[in-house]
């Protein structure tokens, strides 16, 4: 594996291996685990180079989130990623990327209106720049990326679509622990009761698929119960439920097509989200591609 710093460099080595090999493109912030891994681990099945890269990208923090202390460890990031198979490790700093003021901005539309977008304006228009700057350094022939981000899948899958990148977009199911929390690197920040309770959100949700996979359309009658399971068992603070189309992101009042059924709850500082994705029938959509 050839762990690369700056941007130059990568596209130098990828301009000739692109016209014979296909590339698969892992991008992350880095504290991998087993969801990253899988996304690497299916890049590698797909195609001949694997490039990940790591950076935590400060456009997509706002004030008094977690930047300073988002957690890194990069030895073990770099093993992680040697052992997954990948080919190219690509981690520069902000300079890097971001070696000026920037004189042009990037700003998503309405999909990012909802869910964790709505508290945290600005953070997919950072969402967007980074993915775009990778998408053009490491000009992918696939990107893929776990849909435990639904709503960040939604929105690349927008811009794919609107700026004409020429890549195709993979999306992963959440990992999960044995309880079924999902994996997320901010998992970590949970005290051990914390974390006992965090297991009611994939709870709610499974409750949620058994309603409507029941006859429940009314979604805010499927919120409401989500909404009490979570209260009752935990005392993390509801940011959101929400219930909308996919990957529009659009709200409905009653159950109709694709849908995703999201949840961000509030343990202290720490926040996770989870969701999930449904087809017209109720049965869970495990894998995306675009």
């Amino acid at each position: 594996m050839k762990i690369i710093k700056y941007a130059y460099e990568l596209q130098y080595s990828l301009q000739y291996l692109r016209k014979k090999y296909t590339i698969g493109f892992v991008p992350t912030m880095g504290y991998l685990h087993e969801g990253h891994l899988s996304l690497i681990e299916q890049a590698k099945k797909d195609n001949d180079i694997v490039v990940v890269s790591i950076f935590v990208n400060p456009l997509q923090f706002g004030e008094n989130e977690d930047f300073d202390q988002y957690p890194r460890d990069e030895a073990r990031d770099i093993e992680l990623a040697k052992n997954t198979g990948a080919d190219f490790l690509f981690m520069p700093d902000a300079k890097e990327m971001y070696p000026d003021d920037q004189q042009i901005t990037m700003h998503v539309g309405n999909r990012a209106e909802v869910l964790c977008g709505k508290s945290r304006p600005n953070h997919f228009d950072g969402v967007v720049t980074v993915v775009s700057k990778l998408f053009h350094i490491v000009t992918p022939h696939q990107a893929y990326f776990g849909l435990k981000d639904a709503q960040q899948f939604a929105i690349i899958e927008a811009l794919v679509r609107d700026l004409n990148f020429p890549v195709g977009l993979i999306g992963l199911p959440t990992i999960r622990e044995q309880d079924g929390l999902a994996k997320s690197s901010r998992n970590v920040y949970l005290t051990a009761e914390e974390r006992k309770e965090a297991v009611w959100i994939s709870r709610a949700l499974q409750q949620a698929q058994e309603a409507f996979k029941s006859g429940v359309l009314n979604t805010d009658a499927i919120k409401a119960k989500m909404r009490q399971i979570i209260e009752n068992e935990t005392n993390g603070m509801i940011d959101y439920i929400e219930i909308l189309s996919y990957p529009k992101l659009r709200a409905m009042e009653q159950l109709n097509g694709q849908i995703i059924i999201a949840v961000a709850v509030f343990f202290d500082k720490t926040r996770l989200i989870d969701n999930i994705i449904l087809d017209q029938h109720g049965n869970a959509v495990t894998m995306i591609t675009v």
